[in-house]
């Protein structure tokens, strides 16, 4: 007894708090459990050698209730102990052969015979006792498939494992008491990494194997840091490896990408020769054809290339309108290894890539971009982010570098062609303006033919940066600044008396001052009538400048847009505006700007799909809580939640919605009026995940504070009250999903746990977790779990997958993983290194998967890079019920597992 408290009494030596005690107390309450099926078996026993007339079917029946107090039930569904398929290979060695059914009573241990009997018990009847299967003489509550038949050894010296041939039969009792204890200890000591939730086989003696081992049929086990983590085989399905495996016949087509990256961007918007509008976000280069009339409404399609491996940086437009340069920052592989920058030149009419320049030249990323105007496009200009921000000049039709210098080591924002003389290539940014001239014959100036020459402001005040510059018709440049100043650059005679250096060279000199904003000056336009465009960030002003920079109209920008980041010119009068708050709007001075493209400032975490129509709701950490129309591809509404936003659910009715916040505090709000329906806080600590049940009578909180929170719900949804807490995780919540009949929860932790809950009965944990094997679940969302296991990959952490959805007609499963990917697994997903199919464009971790209602498409949501995917699934024959699985029948093969 001492040495089976021996793990409780060692925590509480030191508690900690309210989870410690709950799990001290759990502990203690197995470790009796465990006691007691060890006495009823000792005192059994006792009776047996003491020659109490009993008869065999009465000494059935005494055992079976003399267990049952202690031990769990017999789950349902499993064949009868007799039957050699519940015998547990992991039991057997090389000198013990597999045993066989002979008549007599059954035995949990290889102890002492009892009394041989007749042949009583009738074919199939029931287990005559329940608990685990047996390891060197001893045993522990679990599913009973592992009942060993007990037979007499036809000779003394057959091999046994941890038999005690030294022991008097009297004494054998008591030294098997006392291997119980200390067998129990053993094993709370294993299953406290565990939860204590696992029935699983108690170790045996000195030479036995110290493991746990998979049950033949029952279960499978795979490991994550190293922690065990056992899911129980449903009774329909005979072995994992007899489902489906393969990728599944679904595909998914990138369909609409919701964002715009300007807010921290620069040299992002341009419009092609076939009126289409480029720009990026994440990964992805979007074309996209606006809808409607200037200010009117969005529309439109987009178009995307994907060749992209890593966040795209910056674009350049050909003279011809067709061809783009697009270059991306450097990243990491999934191992971890670096990623080198590129850039890609491709075709904007066929999506095909022309040429890759740059790989393994560039370093950390390429920040700028330009080709040449005055000799058809011939050339590429490239500034990486390096510390010497490395300028090069390359043919880029066959890939060669032509010339290549140290800039600066302050910061690059801009570079540029003149269009009438692509020998001189200007370049700004960090307190400073430098202009380049180039010898294209090569070497002639040092440097690949490349000099410097340093713009000096002279009696004007230094800006801190110098964000843009702009051509204008007669020859001269003029720069946009931090101080909210237009610099007007002329041309100036060569100086002969500073040769080197670019002194033979004419070079240019500020000609005149114009204050233009307040605040800096994000980005300056040349439009086709000659007149410049500037854009603000502070006052967020557009104004069209004529000559000699007189003010000629002006407007501004809402406030909820952001800052002016990039112009470009559209078909006709109209214009395009990229902001800072991640918005595309179209318009003009006259009429004013809508946005046609909007999205996320942010870090995303927040993600559900409406129970019947095409749209879907997002929140994070800019604290704007999104609603989105996924036909229309825009969006519908949008609120500040004053807080981060990490979770949220639609009530089945579709008339509320659940959002939880990073303080404990969760809203129920209306999705047709906004308004507040319930503001309610549970705890002080984050909430990672919310859950209507399928009927909507019940509300789950999952809460970072290692509890569940259980509200009653009206039907219509309006009103919520607390109905209980599910306690007994160790570790913060973070997924749960419900049974299809609203009575049952499953939830997973932070420290890899699959507990199981009675809702209505109590918000009781089920602590026989083989009992859910059957339990058919409303959704699946949670990442672990049998139907689940193979989609994780191989040496995983337990952090590479943040997010997993089943598909309504429950065919596949969508995986968001930590390397930028989502994947699709057939379902169930039962097998270990289950191949997939995987699509990329995510330049960040990707937070959640969801299917919209019909399981027509699937959002999915990128972390830093703020994005919103819309993917088209294609093929699989459409909705429908998922196709049966096999039944379950007895099996020799050997027990599933994911040990090796």
């Amino acid at each position: 007894m001492a040495g089976a408290a021996g793990p409780g009494g060692g925590q509480a030596g030191a508690p900690d708090g309210l989870g410690a005690l709950s799990q001290r107390l759990r502990v203690q309450e197995e470790e009796m459990e465990l006691v007691k099926a060890a006495l009823a078996e000792v005192l059994r026993r006792l009776r047996l050698r003491e020659g109490s007339p009993l008869a065999p079917g009465a000494l059935q029946a005494a055992a079976s209730a003399s267990m049952s107090a202690s031990s769990p039930a017999a789950p349902p569904g499993l064949p009868p102990p007799s039957s050699p398929s519940l015998v547990s290979r992991a039991t057997q060695t090389d000198a013990e052969p597999e045993a066989k059914p002979t008549c007599g009573p059954f035995s949990l241990s290889n102890g002492p015979p009892a009394p041989a009997g007749g042949c009583d018990e009738e074919p199939g009847g029931a287990p005559s006792e329940g608990g685990g299967s047996s390891s060197g003489g001893t045993s522990s509550p679990g599913p009973p498939g592992a009942l060993r038949p007990f037979q007499l050894p036809p000779r003394g010296d057959t091999p046994r494992r941890n038999s005690s041939s030294s022991s008097s039969p009297s004494e054998r009792p008591r030294q098997k008491l006392s291997r119980k204890a200390a067998s129990s200890a053993n094993l709370l000591l294993r299953s406290e990494s565990r939860g204590g939730k696992d029935p699983v086989s108690s170790p045996g003696g000195p030479g036995s194997r110290r493991s746990n081992y998979n049950l033949e049929g029952i279960s499978v086990k795979m490991f994550l840091r190293g922690r065990p983590i056992t899911m129980y085989i449903p009774s329909g399905i005979r072995s994992p490896e007899e489902l489906p495996s393969g990728p599944p016949p679904e595909n998914l087509s990138l369909d609409w990408v919701y964002g715009y990256r300007g807010r921290d961007s620069r040299s992002n918007l341009f419009v092609l020769r076939s009126g289409e509008v480029v720009y990026f976000i994440a990964c992805v280069v979007v074309l996209y054809r606006p809808g409607g009339g200037p200010g009117g409404p969005g529309g439109g399609g987009q178009r995307h290339y994907l060749g992209h491996s890593d966040c795209v940086r910056c674009l350049a437009v050909h003279p011809d309108g067709v061809r783009v340069a697009s270059g991306q920052t450097a990243g990491v592989d999934k191992d971890g290894k670096p990623l080198q920058p590129v850039v890609h030149i491709w075709d904007a009419e066929k999506l095909q890539k022309l040429q890759e320049i740059g790989l393994g030249v560039f370093e950390r990323g390429v920040g700028a971009l330009a080709f040449s105007v005055a000799d058809q496009g011939s050339f590429l200009c490239v500034v990486d982010d390096s510390n010497e921000h490395m300028l090069s000049v390359w043919d880029w039709s066959r890939g060669t570098k032509l010339a290549e210098i140290k800039s600066t080591n302050d910061s690059v924002l801009a570079v540029g062609f003149n269009p009438r003389d692509s020998t001189c290539i200007v370049t700004s940014g960090k307190s400073h303006v430098h202009f380049w001239n180039w010898s294209p014959g090569g070497g002639a100036l040092g440097n690949g033919g490349l000099a410097r020459k340093q713009g000096v402001f002279g009696k004007y005040k230094k800006p801190k940066f110098v964000p843009c510059f702009v051509f204008l018709p007669d020859g001269d440049i003029l720069t946009g600044d931090s101080e909210g100043t237009i610099l007007t650059w002329g041309r100036s005679l060569p100086d002969s008396r500073t040769p080197g250096r670019g002194g033979a060279k004419e070079t240019f000199g500020i000609v005149a001052q114009t204050r233009a904003h307040e605040g800096s000056i994000f980005a300056l336009c040349l439009l086709r009538d000659g007149t410049v465009l500037s854009g603000g960030g502070r006052d967020r002003r557009l104004v069209r400048w004529g000559p000699g920079l007189t003010a000629l109209q002006e407007a501004e920008i809402p406030e909820q847009f952001g800052a002016v980041r990039a112009i470009t010119e559209g078909l006709g009068s109209e214009l395009l505006v990229g902001t800072t708050k991640n918005a595309l709007l179209r318009g003009d001075l006259t009429q004013g700007f809508s946005p046609v493209i909007q999205g996320h400032t942010d870090e995303l975490w927040g993600l559900c799909t409406h129970p019947s129509l095409n749209r879907f709701l997002t929140c994070g950490h800019d604290r704007q809580l999104c609603l989105w129309d996924g036909e229309c591809h825009a969006l519908a509404w949008s609120l500040d939640l004053k807080e981060t936003g990490l979770c949220a659910d639609f009530h089945p009715s579709g008339k509320v919605v659940a959002v939880g916040l990073n303080t404990g505090r969760w809203l129920v709000l209306d999705t047709e009026t906004r308004e507040m329906v319930s503001d309610v806080t549970d705890g002080n600590e984050q909430l990672s995940v919310v859950r209507y049940s399928p009927d909507g009578s019940y509300l789950a909180i999952g809460s970072h504070d290692n509890t569940i929170y259980i509200y009653g719900v009206s039907s219509d949804g309006a009103k919520c009250s607390r109905f209980g807490r599910c306690l007994g995780h160790s570790s913060f919540i973070t997924h749960l999903d419900w049974s299809k009949d609203g009575n049952f929860m499953m939830s997973n932790s932070g420290d890899y746990e699959i507990l199981y809950w009675d809702v209505a009965g109590g918000c009781k944990l089920l602590r026989n977790r083989y009992e859910s094997r059957d339990r058919e679940w409303a959704t699946y969302t949670c990442v672990l779990g049998f139907h689940v296991y193979g989609v994780w990959p191989d040496g995983s952490d337990g952090t590479d997958i943040n997010s997993l959805c089943r598909s309504h007609n429950e065919r596949v499963v969508a995986v968001a993983d930590d390397f930028c990917k989502v994947h699709l697994f057939l379902y169930p997903c039962a097998r270990a290194k289950a191949p997939s199919r995987k699509y990329g464009g995510h330049g960040s971790h990707v937070t959640s998967v969801r299917f919209t209602h019909d399981d027509s498409h699937l959002i999915s949501l990128g972390g830093k890079d703020a994005s919103i995917f819309q993917w088209r699934m294609l093929g699989g024959g459409g909705p429908g019920p998922a196709p049966p699985t096999p039944s379950r029948t007895p099996s020799l093969s050997p027990a599933s597992s994911l040990d090796a």
